[in-house]
């Protein structure tokens, strides 16, 4: 082979190999992206877990609450109907 054959065959080698650093360095810029993306989504996924977790609270005492607030009502729906009962007894007895 002469020197500028294996000049041009060199050349050839050096621009394969940079056609195959290219495609990888696109290659490994699109993942780059796509894990920024997922990033990113895992990011607001975390703030909305957050931001349920404290609905959740909220709604969950408010709950309880509410509970509390029917058992006295129904406590005292249960001694009105005893005091009505015993008023009726009493005048029906008379």
């Amino acid at each position: 082979m002469g020197g500028n054959q294996e000049y041009e065959v060199a050349a050839q080698r050096v621009e394969e190999a940079l056609a195959t650093l290219d495609v990888s360095l696109r290659s490994l810029n699109g993942r780059v992206r796509s894990i920024s993306r997922i990033e990113s989504d895992v990011a607001k996924l975390e703030q909305d877990r957050t931001a349920l977790a404290n609905e959740l609270g909220r709604v969950t005492h408010k709950a309880n609450k509410l509970d509390k607030g029917a058992s006295e009502v129904s406590k005292r729906l249960v001694n009105a109907m005893e005091e009505v009962k015993s008023v009726l007894d009493e005048k029906g007895n008379s």
